[in-house]
């Protein structure tokens, strides 16, 4: 930093060993850190686009192309760059797809607008511009959205086809998309007018082993926990289901107590008390006719023994979540305390069963009448092809719910992204001023989507590039590039559709981090370990720490 003077004394503000980047140098460094992050994911995106395998410190491999997954792995230091994994994650926990869209837009936004700074244009004038550009793209893409009827599900398959063509599942598309749309439907709740469809009610469960066309849908829950007795039946018909937040054994006290036995009667007597407490749970259940229990917490043996002599199914310590999809699924309701138990708090179920995986164990709960909740079973034959899988049915169970809540959609392939910056160039020389050069290189950077694709493609992204203008400019406002087919088309009669909450999340979160690394103009890094040795500073500067 320059010296600040006073009297002849250098002036330190600062801690030693800070370090300082200011103006124009600090917005390049920023910039080039974001466009980085931005560069290590444009690969992945679309039907095309290539993998990264992740190697973490313990040398675990994950290897993805979705955009979320890696930048969650990959370890940065940079603090521009990890704004452009919020980005990322917005995008993921928002609408559940668009993650690559998101961050490689973000940076061909920082792109531009470092073009735009080299040519002094302040960087607040080209955050109102952006601001400008982001109404006016959301405006073009909310009137040309497309409505969805909830009972469509040819589009909705659609939809749940096109969030898979990039991920690992080549080949079981059709597959995926119809469990996918199957399972959000069931899951969805009619409030109002509207729907909402909850995807937490939809558990995966991954099991290595068969081929990714073994994976099904239950409808019901899979319990990740094997019944506790050996005697109990391994299958019930027509189950009637107890849950239970309550421990089925006799619980220790909170405070020390001290019991003193004289003689072996009465530790017979005090054994046989136990039994007996334990005996009466079990006879409870059995009065209110379950025969499956699902307990929260602790089983005791001797309960588990009398509940197998009883062939009531007992299986225990179930997760929270668990059990809040049995309900959900079952219709029974979560009981805390025993006596309170009767049958109308029971569930149904049309099978209670214990199931083999290779060496793993499942209880599943199938044949539930209308549940609420249900679970996806993954099958595959590498366990890193499973994880993918999951990876890939997450998004297509996004994109599905995004679709049932919003109920609007755009065709993908770049062109609603096309359409906007048609629109935006038209809007700009309204706008005039300096303003009008920030919309400009807005529609720029939209334009990028479609040129990736073309590039991850293998095409020629200008010859591309050129035709798709010419034909917008027809009013062809679905023409887009069909990169599986390896020419330009209409994607929407293609069949490639894409939710529109998915395309406005992405303009909006890459439109809100440029604008936030655009208007830093100083870094200042506090120094690590109490302060970096202070190197002497050059002839004519001050030195680290000093403030002018």
């Amino acid at each position: 930093m320059a010296n600040a003077n006073l009297g002849g004394v250098p002036v330190l503000i600062l801690k030693e060993g800070t370090q300082r980047t200011q103006g124009k140098d600090a917005q390049r460094v920023n910039m080039m850190a974001a466009r980085a992050v931005s560069e290590a994911v444009r690969t992945t995106l679309g039907p095309k686009g290539m993998d990264k395998m992740l190697v973490d410190t313990l040398g675990d491999v994950t290897i993805t192309n979705d955009g979320a997954t890696i930048l969650g792995e990959i370890e940065l230091q940079h603090p521009a760059a990890k704004m452009m994994v919020e980005v990322a994650k917005t995008q993921d926990e928002e609408v559940g797809d668009g993650t690559t869209t998101s961050v490689v837009l973000a940076g061909e936004l920082l792109k531009r607008a470092e073009e735009l700074v080299e040519k002094n244009i302040h960087p607040t004038l080209i955050v109102q511009g952006y601001k400008k550009a982001t109404d006016k793209t959301i405006d073009v893409l909310s009137k040309i959205a497309i409505p969805v009827l909830f009972e469509d599900d040819k589009m909705l398959q659609k939809i749940a086809y096109t969030a898979m063509n990039s991920k690992a599942s080549a080949g079981v598309q059709d597959f995926f998309g119809n469990i996918a749309v199957k399972a959000v439907k069931q899951v969805t709740d009619r409030r109002g007018e509207g729907y909402v469809a909850d995807i937490d009610y939809i558990q995966i469960v991954k099991k290595q082993g068969g081929s990714l066309t073994d994976s099904k849908l239950v409808f019901g829950v899979i319990v990740d926990k094997e019944i506790v007795h050996p005697g109990m039946p391994k299958t019930v018909d027509k189950a009637r289901i107890a849950l239970l937040d309550a421990p089925l054994e006799i619980e220790k006290t909170e405070f020390d107590a001290e019991i003193r036995i004289n003689d072996p009667t009465q530790m017979r007597a005090f054994i046989d008390e136990e039994e007996k407490l334990l005996r009466d749970m079990v006879t409870k259940i059995k009065d209110s006719g379950a025969n499956v229990v699902f307990c929260q917490k602790g089983m005791d043996d001797i309960a588990q023994h009398y509940l197998a002599k009883e062939g009531i199914v007992g299986i225990r310590r179930v997760k929270k979540s668990d059990m809040e999809k049995l309900q959900r699924a079952t219709g029974a309701k979560i009981i805390t305390n025993l006596d309170d138990l009767n049958h109308t708090d029971l569930g149904d179920a049309k099978v209670v069963k214990e199931e083999k995986y290779g060496e793993d164990k499942l209880t599943s709960v199938e044949g539930c009448k209308n549940p609420k909740a249900v679970s996806i079973l993954i099958r595959g034959g590498l366990m890193r092809l499973v994880d993918e899988a999951e990876r890939t049915l997450h998004d297509a169970l996004c994109v599905v719910a995004d679709v049932v809540e919003d109920g609007r959609v755009v065709a993908g392939g770049g062109a609603p992204e096309l359409e906007a910056a048609k629109n935006l160039r038209d809007y700009a020389s309204s706008v005039g001023g300096r303003e009008q050069l920030a919309i400009e290189a807005f529609a720029d950077a939209l334009e990028s989507i479609p040129r990736t694709l073309a590039e991850n493609g293998g095409l020629d992204p200008i010859d591309i590039l050129v035709e798709l203008r010419s034909m917008h400019d027809k009013g062809e406002i679905w023409a887009g590039v069909d990169v599986l087919q390896g020419k330009t088309g209409n994607m929407l009669t293609a069949g490639v559709i894409e939710p529109i909450a998915v395309k406005l999340q992405a303009i909006k979160s890459a439109m809100e981090a440029t604008s936030m690394i655009l208007r830093i103009d100083d870094v200042i890094a506090s120094a690590k370990g109490g302060g970096a040795p202070k190197m002497p500073p050059r002839p004519g500067e001050g030195g680290a720490g000093e403030f002018d």
